[in-house]
């Protein structure tokens, strides 16, 4: 299986933004791996249209547990593949913050299979608890609680502490914990590592052992930066 290098737009980005498809089809990067954009729901539908005759894959950033219905604000998994969206993240640190428990992503990431999405539920730890020596415990212990029953799904491991801020897990770090997650799950899913992934540490952190891919934030806004990491991915 291809590395997966996975762009989490966050909120950002308007309409017009459709137009970085062709940009990044046109960098001649998918060979090398499987490129995902996962932009604001809002633009999900122009993404779809636009990488509807390309190697780029979109998905969602979110989706709720629960089926259509009375859930003002909330987002279908049925709605998000019926757009074309194959992918969505769940259990990012930055809705977790706001109170998303690891019962809720697992709900989620169900609610995303039967819906025929492929979630990618994230993972990662405080400064505290790394500081602690608590950290492989921590994430397996989310890992396992946040993860679904049955069906495919990969994991994107971010330490919280490095989303954002520059700072970057040391390879061994890395190495550490990606070996930890894989020890918890099947063979099956991808584990991607997320945390200011740039071009300039991607190639080291794409060749590290047991890493599937690459969560981008910042740095996946520019396709020429995204491009560039992905031209690192492992082939």
């Amino acid at each position: 299986m291809k590395q997966l290098i996975a762009a989490n737009w966050k909120m950002n980005g308007m309409p017009d933004w459709a137009e970085k498809v062709g940009e990044l089809a046109r960098a001649e990067v998918s060979g090398a791996a499987e490129l995902l954009i996962c932009p604001p729901a809002p633009l999900l539908s122009l993404l779809c249209e636009a990488a509807s005759d390309s190697a780029v894959t979109i998905g969602a950033q979110d989706c709720s547990a629960d089926e259509a219905g009375a859930h003002t604000g909330e987002t279908d998994a049925a709605l998000i593949a019926a757009l074309g969206a194959r992918y969505v993240i769940l259990g990012h640190s930055e809705r977790r913050a706001g109170g998303e428990s690891d019962a809720l992503v697992k709900a989620k990431a169900e609610r995303a299979i039967a819906c025929g999405l492929r979630p990618i539920v994230c993972v990662g730890e405080s400064l505290d608890v790394r500081e602690a020596g608590e950290a492989n415990a921590v994430v397996v212990d989310q890992l396992l609680s946040s993860i679904p029953e049955t069906g495919d799904y990969d994991i994107a491991y971010e330490p919280i502490w490095a989303i954002g801020t520059g700072r970057v897990a040391e390879v061994a770090d890395i190495a550490e914990m990606h070996a930890a997650i894989r020890a918890a799950v099947k063979p099956g899913p991808r584990i991607l590592y997320g945390g200011s992934v740039k071009p300039a540490n991607a190639q080291e952190i794409l060749a590290t052992s047991e890493v599937g891919g690459a969560l981008v934030g910042g740095a996946s806004l520019q396709m020429d930066s995204f491009a560039a990491i992905a031209l690192h991915a492992i082939r």
